[in-house]
């Protein structure tokens, strides 16, 4: 399997995919098979990559992050979905920005009154409302937000 560094020309999404060889990517590309997970553009292409190169006697790092595997196809569609919930989200909540973590709790103890809201908050801050068990969602980045 070779990973490629991904591109869409369309909304500048970078984000990686995994093909049996470069000649299915390249299969996969004229049939118009590849597509943005955010903007589901078909402008996808190759981007600009180092070569991930391991020692022989150590295992090569294992990276975290998100990974799409072409073609998008389902993921796309859920990612779509997602999508939508973040612009209702957006559209119907308030916005806290960095005090969203503090206002959750608020919410949650009865503090203030209980509403949809939305803001910034750092995972060790949405670690700490899960454990208390006040849900928070990370929200996914729309393509509209890159304009």
């Amino acid at each position: 399997m070779i990973r490629y560094a991904l591109t869409c020309r369309g909304c500048s999404h970078r984000f990686d995919g995994w093909f049996r060889s470069s000649a299915d990517f390249d299969a996969q590309g004229a049939k118009g098979l590849l597509a943005c997970p955010v903007c589901d553009g078909h402008a996808v292409e190759k981007a600009l990559m180092s070569p991930a190169v391991a020692a022989a006697s150590e295992p090569a790092p294992v990276r975290g992050g998100a990974v799409t595997i072409a073609p998008a196809g389902e993921a796309a569609a859920l990612y779509r979905q997602l999508q939508e919930m973040a612009r209702k989200v957006r559209s119907e909540g308030t916005y806290v920005g960095g005090a969203f973590a503090e206002e959750a709790r608020r919410i949650h103890y009865g503090e203030a009154e209980g509403r949809p809201i939305y803001g910034e908050a750092s995972a060790p801050e949405v670690r700490g409302l899960l454990e208390e068990g006040i849900h928070a969602l990370p929200l996914p980045p729309l393509p509209e937000d890159k304009n």
